[in-house]
């Protein structure tokens, strides 16, 4: 089987698409199948093109057996909506115009969450006479209305009319949650179309490793009970909530707690000048590391805080980096609602707190660092709860929902 896979963001790239986009096609490469990227060169999120790259019309490369074709975009930073649709919206049209170049494909899959990706695959499965599979990932437009990035009620209803026309025409659909196919199934799509394959992580190679004590020197974290926030800074991730904790545990002199940020994103340049104006010298930020510096950082970690902001949408979510930090057998500090939070709390993962409470979220930190026992058997729980939710096996449920179609 050849599959046709179109996603905006595809590694060196390090965030949630990439990653997951990756670990699949990887996964399907070796189950014997041909695969074939269609994305953009490297550039998320800070809007400039990667060292070894640059933003052509086509330009081919192989990355683990997976043929990678990246083509020109109007590339923009992680921040301000319209200039991001431009961005979207160029990558819509190269891509489709690269897809005729591609032979011989059975299924064609897109992406979400913005779904110009989705409006290119589309496209192409129609030219191609082929299955068209739309992966959601996210809920679009819905997730930009909720944090407030677009108000104009025309724009709203014509991408809402995009989202439905999609969800109809695609052979299948594949959701990260529960939560997201019973939303769609609102929206009057029939439940035996959608297939849930949800957020996870490679094995293989995220595990439990030392504290890097280099590092944490260079960071000044030695003594430290480090709460780590690792992804990006976007409006809807409500990190200003972990500032908060900041600046209480400071005003309780209980500089032992520190705040870590790895990352870059729309809202970053905000919480730092945040974080400096209040004088907040148990916060430290770092900018996007290359991955295979990642686990050097992870390491660092107590406690990874998982944080999205108190609107009911996000209740579905089941944020990726959830899955990383239980690969990784570090316990999670949860303030996200709904799916993600039963999760936490069926497999005993780590401590869910109210989203937006920062005094919730520092009394939840206080009780991890107090109580050892406690924090030991969450890391036994977060790694052995992981191997539940393996890339590999995941893969393995998309790729026959693809071949069902195909």
């Amino acid at each position: 089987m050849h599959i046709l896979f179109f996603v905006d963001n595809f590694p060196p790239e390090v965030n949630a698409p990439a990653t997951r986009t990756f670990a699949h096609t990887r996964q399907w490469v070796k189950s014997g199948h041909q695969v074939t990227v269609i994305t953009c060169a490297p550039n998320f999120p800070k809007g400039k093109v990667f060292p070894g790259y640059r933003n052509r019309l086509w330009q081919s490369e192989w990355i683990d057996g997976i043929r990678v074709i990246r083509v020109w975009t109007y590339i923009a930073a992680n921040e301000g909506f319209y200039r991001r649709v431009l961005d979207y919206i160029s990558y819509m049209i190269s891509s489709t115009l690269a897809s005729p170049f591609v032979r011989n494909v059975d299924v064609v899959v897109g992406t979400s969450p913005q779904f110009f990706t989705v409006c290119a695959a589309f496209m192409a499965s129609r030219l191609k006479k082929v299955p068209f599979v739309f992966e959601v990932r996210d809920l679009w437009p819905e997730s930009i209305i909720a944090v407030g990035a677009m108000q104009n009620s025309r724009v709203i209803r014509l991408l809402e009319r995009i989202e439905v026309f999609l969800y109809h025409k695609a052979e299948a659909i594949v959701t990260v949650t529960e939560s997201i196919k019973r939303k769609i199934i609102e929206k009057g799509v029939p439940s035996t179309k959608i297939s849930v394959v949800t957020n996870g992580v490679d094995t293989s190679s995220c595990f439990a490793l030392p504290r890097d004590e280099k590092l944490s020197l260079e960071l000044g974290l030695e003594g430290c009970f480090v709460g780590g926030y690792i992804g990006t800074h976007g409006l809807a991730h409500g990190l200003e909530t972990l500032l908060d904790a900041a600046e209480i545990f400071k005003n309780l002199k209980q500089l032992d707690f520190h705040f870590l940020f790895i990352g870059d994103g729309a809202n970053k340049a905000k919480l730092v000048e945040r974080a400096r104006s209040r004088n907040l010298n148990n916060v430290t930020f770092v900018s996007t590391v290359p991955k295979n510096e990642v686990s050097r950082y992870w390491s660092l970690l107590d406690v990874s805080i998982i944080h999205l902001r108190n609107i009911e949408l996000f209740a579905g979510a089941l944020p990726s980096k959830m899955f990383e930090s239980m690969g990784m057998g570090i316990p999670l500090v949860h303030g996200v609602a709904g799916e993600s939070a039963d999760l936490v709390r069926r497999y005993q993962l780590g401590v869910v707190f109210r989203s937006e409470d920062a005094e919730a979220l520092c009394k939840a930190m206080m009780l991890m660092k107090n109580n050892q026992i406690l924090l030991d058997g969450f890391r036994k729980n977060c790694l052995e709860t992981s191997y539940g939710y393996d890339r590999k096996n995941l893969a393995a449920d998309f790729l026959k929902v693809l071949a069902s179609c195909a």
